[in-house]
């Protein structure tokens, strides 16, 4: 948490200001805006790589998201017991405790055996963890092997494209009306988790483990690492959706207000549901018998793994079910919309003629027919191995080195002088001196020494 608030004032908000400021001066999408120093123009084409990597492995989660949600539809919730043709013998469900794991011993012959099977019962699985890979993924072996593809989760995906292009189809006027919703309905069902969670036995030792500093770690350069690439992730700085959503700001908007509130609750909001996700995951801490975090994996295991586990625990869980995947849902289209606004804006304003512009909607059709056909292979046995490497490597650290020779080439090609006259002239009042030194010294310096 101490790197996370370090990059976050250091670089995240200065940066996410710079990245509005010149959208909303320019008017232009993350390519456009390049005029101002031509040379410079491969940062734009970074940021829409890293905004088709991210568009296509998003919706892949979204679409999994879908797939629980109908599959919530029921009185029973598929993950709730061990007694499905898909568990193991090592499951162990939250409500069955009859179904923890027994060790046959007349099927081992040997006493090497003997200790191999003893070993292994101490090894428990959750029902959801089974149903996540052994059911809905059906995951295979290693990347290489892609299997099959998984035409439950295909249809989903074919859904979830199908709602991003009917959300887009009128640009940012219709994607600006549903936000409304997308945004503001998730902090509904976070309370309403939060308040369940803390009651949970064990949810306290969750929460001791979120707020209690690991000192050994803060020279970990890798934590480090991560806090840079979880706030630039995070606020969005680098994908080019700040710049493209920018660019249809009236030219005289107050981006200075609007960069410190959106930095100040997107953060708070993090540090909000990381008490929500440790209180669950101290309680499932402590039925597995492990450590806080040995219980969920990174990446999308927490939200498909831990947490419907938990929902399993709430009167009517279906009902609860289908709320969170809904929040969930709508928090992915949230930055689908985003993501895919962006590579739309981006070639429209590339091309730049009158009929393209007016065939904008036929642009963002191909678009999304291309992502859907390329996150079919994220449907398949091996899908989740290729979604996790494009995660860890497509959106993270990248974003940091975008953002950094953005800064430079803002600061140091076009000009300091200039970029504040700019702003000064668009908002009124030059940049605070405190952003001033951020973009000219302590950003760039921070990446720098990070990399």
């Amino acid at each position: 948490m101490f790197p996370y608030f370090i990059m976050l004032v250091f670089c995240g908000i200065p940066l996410f200001f710079m990245e509005l400021s010149f959208g909303q001066f320019a008017s232009q999408g993350c390519l456009g805006v390049w005029r101002v120093s031509p040379i410079f123009k491969g940062v734009g084409y970074g940021m829409m790589v890293v905004s088709t990597y991210i568009g296509i492995y998003y919706n892949v989660v979204i679409c999994i998201a879908f797939y629980y949600f109908f599959t919530s539809m029921t009185r029973v919730l598929p993950w709730t017991y061990c007694n499905n043709p898909w568990n193991t013998e090592n499951c162990a469900g939250v409500l069955s405790p009859n179904s923890s794991v027994t060790l046959n011993i007349t099927s081992y012959q040997s006493p090497f055996n003997l200790t191999l099977g003893l070993n292994q019962t101490l090894k428990r699985t959750s029902p959801s963890e089974e149903y996540w890979r052994r059911y809905v993924l059906k995951t295979s072996e290693d990347i290489g092997d892609f299997g099959e593809v998984r035409l439950p989760l295909l249809g989903c995906l074919f859904v979830s494209w199908v709602v991003v292009f009917l959300c887009l189809i009128r640009g940012v006027k219709s994607s600006g009306k549903v936000v409304y919703f997308t945004a503001t309905f998730p902090y509904v069902v976070l309370t309403i988790l939060f308040i369940r969670g803390i009651t949970l036995e064990g949810a306290v030792n969750g929460i001791l483990y979120y707020l209690t500093p690991q000192w050994d770690k803060i020279l970990d350069a890798k934590v480090w690492g991560d806090a840079a690439s979880q706030i630039f992730y995070s606020l969005g700085c680098a994908w080019g959706g700040l710049i493209t959503m920018a660019s249809y700001n009236k030219f005289h908007n107050n981006c200075y207000r609007d960069s410190i509130i959106i930095s100040i609750t997107n953060c708070a909001t993090s540090v909000y549901a990381g008490f929500v996700i440790f209180s669950i995951l101290g309680f499932m801490a402590t039925h597995l018998g492990v450590d806080v975090s040995e219980v969920a994996d990174h990446g999308p295991g927490l939200a498909f793994v831990a947490y419907p586990e938990a929902l399993t625990l709430l009167p009517i869980s279906p009902l609860w079910s289908l709320l969170f995947f809904f929040m969930l849902i709508l928090l992915g289209l949230g930055t689908q919309f985003c993501l895919l606004e962006t590579l739309v804006t981006a070639i429209v304003d590339e091309i730049g003629s009158d009929w393209i512009i007016r065939w904008k909607t036929f642009v963002t059709l191909i678009v999304a027919i291309i992502g859907f056909l390329l996150g079919i292979p994220l449907t398949t046995q091996a899908g989740i191995y290729w979604l996790l490497l494009m995660d860890n490597y497509a959106a993270s650290f990248s974003l940091v080195i975008i953002s950094c020779i953005m800064c430079i080439a803002i600061m140091y090609i076009y000009g300091h002088r200039n970029y504040f006259k700019d702003i000064e002239m668009m908002l009124g009042f030059p940049p605070p001196m405190f952003f001033q030194i951020c973009w000219r010294f302590f950003s760039p310096a921070i990446i720098f020494v990070s990399l």
